[in-house]
């Protein structure tokens, strides 16, 4: 691995990007974009709060005795929607024109069945939870992506700017205290998707110090690059040839004292230099440090790298760590004609069959990968995972011709009112099915639920109270979450 060049992050990083939409032929909706990076001598994030300025509010919290707990959490992001129908919540005895291509398989928990192209799934089933009762009313990828990652009803129902902070700026802004000498809020992500408002991640009336570090790539290739930070960087030099994050850091350090930078920091210049080049941070980012058969295990392709990159940082002491598992042909799987880029699979995007068969192995090894090794490392009551995308897809399957193939095909479009996810970790009670859909997977038979009970537990696990309100623009106190309860269920086991 290599440091690359300065990127997006969480009052540490400036940049200025070009933001070309992906071709239509890849898919309907907002696609990546190429970036121009720009260094700023000083500029820690947006407008004029800096990282030291962040280090002396971590100060002045810890000298009022405020902690936080030793928990984390990764939160894995399915952007477009992923077919609940065809996943974990089949419906085998549905009529034809609802119930998909996909047999259900048994798994370690009676009752439970899973897609047949989910068999690493059927074996750990005791090892997770599946919800299938959360619902709500945003159809619209923005309006959805706003809905799921607030708490809050957006005030449009489409585009992707917030206007109340995401969950993990909440989580970053209460936990600003939490120095454990790797960035707090990380977010690994494809490359040309780091942007906060991509999926909607802004920090909204919190400002854009508390937006995630983005991590951008692949990190199963042997080039990838951990971004720069941005101050540094711009003293010390630009790092253009460096072969490993070791090397870099070790440089970027040398170079810096030096220059005699660090004799002209003050107490928080110093320590905002050292977390984000210390020795933790550089160990947390080198997957070089597993051993090979874990990252087999994983599986040599972005989305398994990206878990396992997330698994490192929360045990080195990150917070909260996003991981986005977006598009499925890349680390050498070329793309399919009948495939499409994300987990948007309308008939004009995709054959959704097609593109299954090929998403769901890797995804399949990727996430039960992380499931055995929190469990296998001990972390599984101090992480917690939440996998979900912003809604389900159509119970009907929509038959339409293809933008690529020319020809009809099978495929399901937008659906907020039912959607499935799998939560473990977190010390939880696992093995669990909570909740269900009525016969054709329409909408929530019993235990409604909504976003905010999900998130309602996450923060019950970080120790937050949600109940806590912040100010916004306008000097209102804003309450973390405006309803919601933790679900009993997925409370920690005694």
């Amino acid at each position: 691995m290599g440091w690359g060049d300065v990127l997006d992050g969480p009052a540490c990083l400036m940049h200025l990007a070009e933001s070309p939409a992906m071709t239509s032929a890849r898919r309907c909706c907002p696609g990546p974009t190429t970036r121009r990076e720009f260094l700023r001598v000083g500029a820690l994030g947006l407008g004029s709060f800096t990282m030291a300025d962040l280090l002396r509010s971590q100060a002045q919290a810890a000298a009022a005795g405020r902690a936080a707990p030793e928990t984390s959490v990764i939160f894995v992001w399915l952007p477009g929607g992923p077919p609940h129908m065809d996943m974990y919540d089949l419906k085998p005895n549905a009529p034809a024109e609802y119930r998909g291509a996909f047999r259900p398989i048994p798994t370690t928990v009676p009752g439970l069945d899973v897609c047949e192209l989910l068999p690493l799934h059927a074996k750990l089933a005791h090892k997770y939870n599946v919800v299938r009762s959360i619902a709500h009313t945003f159809a619209d990828h923005g309006g959805g992506h706003k809905r799921f990652m607030t708490g809050r009803d957006p005030r449009t129902p489409t585009e992707f700017v917030n206007d109340a902070p995401a969950v993990g700026s909440i989580v970053a802004r209460v936990r600003e205290q939490v120095t454990a000498g790797v960035p707090n809020y990380v977010c690994v992500v494809e490359p040309g998707r780091d942007q906060v408002d991509t999926f909607s991640q802004g920090a909204a009336y919190l400002g854009p110090s508390y937006t995630p570090f983005m991590v951008p790539g692949d990190p199963s290739k042997t080039e990838f690059k951990v971004p720069n930070i941005a101050p540094v960087a711009e003293v010390a030099g630009r790092l253009d040839d460096r072969t490993s994050l070791l090397r870099s850091f070790d440089r970027f350090r040398r170079d810096a004292d030096q220059s005699g930078l660090m004799g002209s920091f003050d107490t928080f210049h110093e320590r905002a230099f050292g977390l984000l080049t210390s020795d933790k941070a550089k160990v947390a980012f080198d997957l070089s440090q597993e051993d090979q058969s874990t990252r087999d295990r994983y599986g040599k392709h972005a989305w398994g790298q990206r878990l396992l990159m997330a698994r490192r940082l929360v045990e080195a002491g990150c917070s909260f760590c996003t991981v986005i598992l977006e598009n499925p042909y890349q680390s050498g799987i070329e793309w399919l004609k009948q495939g499409t880029y994300n987990w948007d699979s309308h008939a004009v995007n995709c054959h959704i069959w097609d593109d299954l068969k090929l998403r769901l192995p890797i995804y399949d090894q990727a996430v039960t990968a992380l499931i055995e090794d929190l469990y296998n490392r001990g972390l599984d009551r101090k992480t917690l995972v939440v996998v979900t995308g912003e809604f389900g897809r159509t119970p009907r399957i929509e038959s339409t011709v293809g933008s690529q193939t020319g020809v009809k095909q099978p495929g399901r479009d937008h659906w907020p009112q039912a959607m499935s996810l799998i939560t473990f970790g977190g010390g939880m009670q696992t093995g669990q099915v909570i909740g269900s859909t009525n016969s054709r997977g329409e909408h929530p038979q019993d235990r409604p639920l909504s976003p905010n009970d999900l998130w309602a537990s996450v923060y019950r696990h970080l120790g937050i109270d949600f109940e806590q309100s912040f100010l916004d623009h306008r000097g209102r106190p804003m309450p973390i979450l405006p309803y919601g309860a933790p679900i009993g269920e997925l409370l920690s086991a005694v």
